[in-house]
């Protein structure tokens, strides 16, 4: 009996995790002949989840929405609340959880019942919320829509905006979503350009119908969260520097956010910075406000770049200031009174 509710919990798992299982896939994956499988299908139809099943080679078995919640220990007023706190915490107002949310926020939604979900619709549509922090704020149904087609491998087809206003048309076959600073990001591939692409979440418009599924890629990285902070924040300027911070990583983590440069450890004093910028000028500018001692690495004209703003500020420093502001000097606005 133990065995068999395991296997119902692990069956209900999978069911969860993918939008469509055949019955002999299932069948390896819990080590049970397809038999057992339906069994198992029809144990969890008894206990009220809803599992659909479609014959034929192309057939299988997925996870709806029935007309009854299933029995998640959630009554409809918890279900709800647990679903607007994650489309608020998948939107960013809680730090630290977004992408966990957005899992959850998927698989919650996948079996709620429709009367569930247009309540929880009109709850997100005619409330406000005023979060504190800064970045753009990107519509949880897009991230949902998002996460479900990177679980599915499905082809997506959307307009991108990129920064300077430019849409384009896009069609990818979505990784994974990466979110860093309350900014979120989609790993793709771009089928048109034949290469790995990074997109800005709140910068696309999905326009379905979306494409087949396909199979999934190999991803461009191991550490995507890496490979997703050096390309936000250093391959795509047209500068780009390596210096080396008098400051451990942890300090430095402290005020570089992943966005603006990639930091590697060099011991627990120094770290290596790796970012990018518009022009040489803002990356000393850029420099400076981190508050650390550096070292240039590369490359040498970012040297020269910091010995003109410096000769500048000499300058500034050696004019000093006007008379009128000087202890002692006379007000300006006194003068013929």
């Amino acid at each position: 009996m133990l065995e068999t509710s395991a296997r119902l919990l692990r069956l209900l798992s999978l069911l969860q995790a993918h939008r469509e299982w055949s019955g002999a896939d299932l069948a390896a994956r819990l080590d049970v002949t397809p038999r057992t499988v339906r069994r198992d299908i029809d144990r969890l139809r008894e206990l009220g989840y809803p599992v659909h099943s479609a014959p034929g080679t192309a057939g299988g078995y997925r996870l709806g929405a029935g007309a009854e919640l299933p029995p998640l220990l959630l009554d409809d007023e918890e279900a709800v609340a647990v679903a607007v706190g994650l489309r608020t915490a998948a939107a960013g107002g809680v730090e630290g959880i977004e992408e966990t949310s957005v899992r959850a926020l998927a698989k919650l939604e996948q079996v709620l019942p429709h009367r569930l979900q247009r309540r929880v619709g009109a709850l997100n549509a005619f409330t406000v919320p005023m979060l504190g922090g800064r970045g753009p704020r990107v519509d949880p149904n897009v991230l949902t829509e998002l996460a479900h087609a990177c679980r599915d491998s499905q082809r997506l087809r959307f307009a991108y905006e990129a920064h300077d206003g430019t849409v384009t048309r896009r069609t990818v076959e979505p990784h994974r979503l990466v979110c860093a600073q309350r900014r979120w990001y989609l790993v793709a591939w771009d089928t048109d350009r034949g290469d790995w692409r990074t997109y800005r979440a709140d910068r696309i418009t999905l326009t379905p119908p979306h494409g087949p599924r396909v199979p999934p890629r190999t991803p461009p990285a191991e550490d995507l969260a890496g490979y997703v902070s050096q390309g936000v924040s250093t391959r795509v300027y047209p500068e780009r520097a390596t210096v080396l911070l008098h400051a451990s990583a942890e300090q430095a983590a402290a005020r570089i956010s992943p966005s603006a440069g990639v930091l590697e450890a060099v011991d627990a004093h120094r770290c290596l910075l790796r970012t990018g910028a518009h022009s040489l000028e803002a990356m000393v500018v850029h420099l400076v406000l981190t508050g650390f001692d550096f070292e240039v690495r590369e490359p040498p004209e970012l040297l020269a770049g910091i010995r003109e703003i410096r000769d500048r500020l000499s300058r500034a420093l050696a004019a000093g200031p006007p008379a009128a502001l000087r202890p002692g000097g006379a007000d300006p606005e006194s003068e013929g009174r």
